[in-house]
């Protein structure tokens, strides 16, 4: 029997996949043939585009970890941040795209690009407002239950607390990734001088490579394996 096929969702659309996913306005959303300087701005803002629509995803999922959190639900939230974990990680994939994209092929698109940055991302800065926010509230989970941050290391699998600090942890790692590959696109696309050479667009970027949302548990592992090295020496 042939199902019916007639959209039965409100909108535009000749299909209910079309009215849902609202494909004529996300396919409408990149310059068109006409409005192109460069062929390769399509591969631009497709990458751009799709970044900020995981980061929305990711700073959502990162947003309600932090509610779980404060409602002791630790492995609810654990859960959620394996997800925006994910999403980062497709993120930084992604740029592999820009292999196929030279400097002076970027250098022609650039007039299109105007001022734009990077650093101007909504999507950035939802991550980083939502990352903050998760860290004040693991804070104060640790508080509620007297726990020292330095007790997380080494981390106990059948504690929920002990396995949500090292799903912000597995966050925080692959942001940094993310930056860190992001940094040598700089470099390879965008024609960068290396960081720390002067007035270099890249220094900036590299700084962030080494930024942590959550510095505390990273410095109990550094304190943790230091203390386990000295004890291990005769």
């Amino acid at each position: 029997m042939k199902r019916e096929q007639s959209p039965v969702l409100p909108g535009s659309g000749a299909t209910d996949y079309a009215r849902y996913m609202r494909t004529e306005a996300l396919l409408d959303l990149q310059r068109s043939p006409a409005e192109m300087i460069h062929r390769d701005e399509l591969l631009f803002q497709v990458v751009h585009q799709s970044t900020e629509l995981w980061l929305k995803l990711a700073a959502a999922e990162v947003t309600e970890a932090s509610a779980r959190v404060g409602a002791d639900r630790l492995a609810e939230a654990e859960a959620l941040l394996a997800r925006a974990t994910l999403a980062v990680r497709l993120v930084t994939d992604q740029l592999e795209m820009f292999r196929h994209l030279s400097p002076v092929d970027f250098q022609a698109m650039q007039p299109a690009l105007g001022n734009g940055s990077g650093a101007e991302s909504p999507g950035w800065r939802h991550t980083q407002a939502a990352s903050r926010q998760l860290g004040r509230a693991f804070t104060a989970c640790l508080v509620e239950r007297a726990i020292p941050v330095e007790r997380l290391c080494p981390a106990d699998p059948a504690d929920p607390v002990h396995r949500l600090a090292e799903a912000m942890v597995d966050w925080d790692e692959q942001v940094s990734l993310w930056r860190a590959r992001h940094y040598q696109v700089a470099l390879r696309v965008g024609g960068h001088a290396p960081a720390g050479t002067p007035g270099s667009a890249a220094t900036m970027l590299a700084k962030l490579v080494g930024h942590r949302f959550f510095p505390d548990l990273w410095q109990a592992r550094r304190h943790r394996a230091a203390d386990d090295f000295g004890a291990a020496r005769p």
